[in-house]
């Protein structure tokens, strides 16, 4: 079972890498054209650049469930499974089903392809037309018809309610939800775990709500600022928390987590990690809850403070960054223990150990 479940994060993830460039730049060519006055054209004869460009990016935006099952369904079946997933997107976003309905659909789609891969039996003369006509055609009239007639309604179903249920909160939810989905969208510092919540953020914008896509963006970037936050804030207070090699490592991370990459943190956070799991995961919870509760909506799921222009309350999602990356900051000044010399000569020494210069291929 758990290899199972291993395998369906495996095909999302292959999809997500996939589909994560229409993503950013449909996001992109909406808030452009959004800054520079354009709306969704009805009739050519308004056409407009800015317009233009807000348009694409909407219909770019509307092609995410069939990307989605696309390329789901292209991991599990490869070349065969392509066509039929697109198929399934397209079903989806006909009943309403959006990014969720795509992710199942890409699923049916693409181990129906498999098993019609792997145990349909076909004569010599037919085995050229399996990859390009058979299994696409076979997998898209039984998927299709899956969609349709069985899961389709309950999809839409859970899609309304979940839509309902974001809209629905009040301030106080909104400070709560907005701390847990910032928590845990970078508890493991872009890992497994933080994909999931990112994964539902990235399925709401599609239904048009935007505020759980900033908090993805904004919670990301805490962990590397607020850790050099606390580097800076170490140096005022002279209270030394980090190794020479941790310094060098936050140089690096800092630049990294301006743009959303979390990764850069994990060498620093590894030394002790435990503590700084509990302070990163504090400052996203903060920005989260901060974010949600005064309303800043992304509709660009990646871009770190590139795309906080774009964002609908830039000077609330600003506060919004920096409050977590206080609160990060000033925790791991508190309880994280002082270095001194020896924690230098420590980590020198197990740096040697580990030198596999000296390995030839």
């Amino acid at each position: 079972m758990k290899s199972f479940v291993g395998e369906l994060k495996r095909h999302a993830l292959t999809a997500i890498s996939y589909m994560l460039p229409l993503v950013v730049a449909s996001g992109l060519l909406i808030a452009i054209g959004n800054l520079m006055g354009g709306q969704v054209i009805s009739d050519l004869d308004a056409l407009t650049i800015p317009s233009a460009l807000t348009s694409l990016g909407v219909f770019g935006m509307g092609l995410l469930p069939s990307f989605i099952a696309g390329y789901i369904s292209y991991s599990i079946a490869d070349r065969p499974g392509i066509a039929p997933g697109f198929l399934m997107g397209q079903i989806a976003s006909f009943l309403g089903a959006g990014f969720l309905g795509g992710m199942i659909g890409g699923y049916i789609v693409g181990y129906v392809a498999l098993g019609i891969k792997k145990y349909l039996k076909v004569p010599k003369w037919a085995q050229a037309l399996m990859p390009m006509m058979i299994i696409p055609t076979l997998a898209s009239i039984i998927a299709g018809l899956i969609m349709y007639f069985v899961v389709g309604t309950p999809i839409v179903w859970a899609t309304d309610g979940l839509t309902n249920f974001i809209t629905g909160l009040d301030q106080s939810s909104k400070v709560l939800y907005g701390f847990v989905i910032g928590a845990l969208g970078c508890i493991d510092f872009g890992g497994p775990i933080s994909k999931v919540p990112n994964l539902i953020c990235d399925g709401l914008l599609m239904e048009g709500i935007l505020e759980p896509e900033a908090i993805k963006v904004l919670a990301a970037m805490v962990p590397p600022l607020g850790i050099t936050f606390s580097l800076v804030l170490s140096k005022i207070i002279n209270k030394r928390i980090y190794t020479k090699t941790e310094v060098e490592n936050i140089k690096v991370a800092f630049p990294m987590g301006l743009c959303m990459i979390s990764e850069g943190v994990i060498p620093i956070a590894m030394n002790d990690l435990l503590r700084t799991v509990i302070c990163t995961a504090t400052g996203c919870g903060v920005t989260g809850a901060v974010s949600f509760s005064l309303g800043v909506g992304s509709p660009v799921p990646s871009g770190g403070i590139f795309v906080i222009p774009a964002m609908t309350a830039p000077v609330a999602a600003v506060i919004a960054l920096l409050a977590g990356t206080a609160v990060t900051g000033f925790m791991l000044v508190f309880i994280k223990k002082r270095k001194t010399d020896a924690d230098d000569i420590e980590i020198e020494e197990v740096e040697e150990q580990l030198d596999l210069s000296g390995i030839k291929f």
